[in-house]
């Protein structure tokens, strides 16, 4: 390596699997360089998240990332790890820095039955990772009163808008987006779907959200229209927007093989569903990537936090770390192709395959052996699937 990735390390579950997938699957073949953030809860609170700004400034000045999963704080939480504050979502922390799309694809193997057979090709979804709930603004009303929407301009003039009256105590929420992040969102979607060959649904709720829900859909629109109509026409791939009822329920009979572009909150929900009907949460690629082109690589998916308390107690949990490994084989490929490292590439190539025909031989974790064809030849808890994993990777390598 030349340049090095920036490394973001995790919680609980994750963590663990995280050290031992270098250990065994990079360290014995990759000259391995990293500049490494400890994004575990505890040094985030300790550094008032100050940790995670600078990870994801470095990913902006190194152009590649690689980021383990992370806990986001609740009342819980802080009590569990001693906590002195609450802190908002790493990931939101860091996808607002960068300004990006957040592209979830299902990691697909031979013989692993979908729970939506349907399904003959996989659902990418493209995730808005700007605004919304993830930086909403919430107050606790302690009583009855009036909540109103008050907008400042630079002149001094003031806009208002009742929200409600609260006859009581209750909660509130105000969410934002910024019409520049939409268009960055809307381009990074169409992109995408070229590079790929895919079609692009966007699907929200402008309907009910006359206001918020239409600004996307207009710029989507405005977008295609003047800069992607006749790339789509000319490759034979279609763009169109429908409601997000309408969408789900279209999409489950689907053969697949298209974009799914969605907001924020929509999209951290649908992928989870995507990736769980094809296979587990476990078995699907993230990517986060900035319209400078830098790019984040993780894991969809969360800690893994029950294995993680059973680990704590001595047992071995068949916690499957193929998406974490994916995490890493994707950030190695990225760096390769920016540093010219064709060698690097190809190692990450090799390491992806030899996941892949371990799962496909029979080899797997707990939660994808209800899924074969046939009946597994193993099921191996998480260090027994990394050792297949890096047998076959060795094989592969001589």
């Amino acid at each position: 390596m030349k340049v090095p990735l920036v490394e973001l390390d995790g919680d609980e579950m994750t963590r663990v699997l995280w050290a031992l997938v270098k250990e065994k699957l990079l360290l014995p073949y990759v000259d391995l360089h990293t500049e490494y953030y400890d994004l575990g809860l505890k040094r985030r609170d300790d550094t008032n998240d100050a940790v995670t700004v600078e990870a994801a400034r470095a990913i902006a000045r190194l152009g590649v990332g690689v980021k383990c999963a992370t806990i986001t704080s609740n009342e819980a939480r802080k009590a569990e790890y001693a906590l002195e504050r609450l802190l908002p979502s790493p990931n939101a922390t860091i996808r607002a820095i960068l300004d990006g799309t957040v592209f979830r694809k299902p990691i697909t193997v031979q013989g692993l039955r979908p729970a939506i057979p349907a399904w003959e090709k996989p659902i990418t979804i493209a995730r808005h990772a700007y605004g919304d709930v993830y930086k909403a603004a919430e107050l606790a009303i302690p009583g009855p009163g009036t909540v109103e929407l008050v907008y400042t301009a630079e002149d001094g003039s003031v806009t208002r808008r009742k929200v409600a009256d609260m006859p009581g105590s209750g909660v509130v929420q105000a969410m934002h987006n910024i019409d520049a992040s939409i268009r960055a969102f809307s381009r990074a979607c169409f992109r995408y779907a070229l590079g790929e060959r895919l079609s692009v649904w966007f699907a929200a709720k402008d309907t009910i959200s006359k206001t918020y829900d239409q600004r996307f859909k207009a710029i989507f629109a405005e977008v295609y229209e003047n800069e992607f109509r006749a790339d789509f026409e000319k490759a034979g791939l279609e763009y169109f927007y429908t409601l997000i009822d309408d969408a789900a329920a279209r999409i489950v009979k689907s053969r697949g093989g298209f974009l799914w572009a969605l907001k924020n909150y929509d999209g951290d929900v649908m992928s989870d569903l995507i990736a769980s009907a094809v296979g587990s949460l476990a078995m699907m690629t993230s990517v986060l990537m900035s319209p400078s082109g830098a790019m984040e690589f993780e894991a969809s998916h969360g800690t893994v936090q029950k294995h993680y308390y059973r680990w704590q107690k001595g047992e071995r949990t068949s916690t499957n770390p193929t998406a974490l490994i994916f995490a890493w084989t994707g950030a190695l490929a990225r760096r390769a192709a920016l540093d010219g490292l064709p060698d690097l590439g190809a190692f990450a190539g090799r390491l992806e395959r030899a996941v892949l025909d371990t799962i496909g031989a029979g080899f797997v974790t707990g939660d994808l052996a209800p899924l074969c064809e046939k009946p597994p030849a193993a099921v191996l808890d998480s260090w027994a699937f990394i050792d297949a994993a890096a047998q076959r990777l060795g094989t592969a390598g001589k």
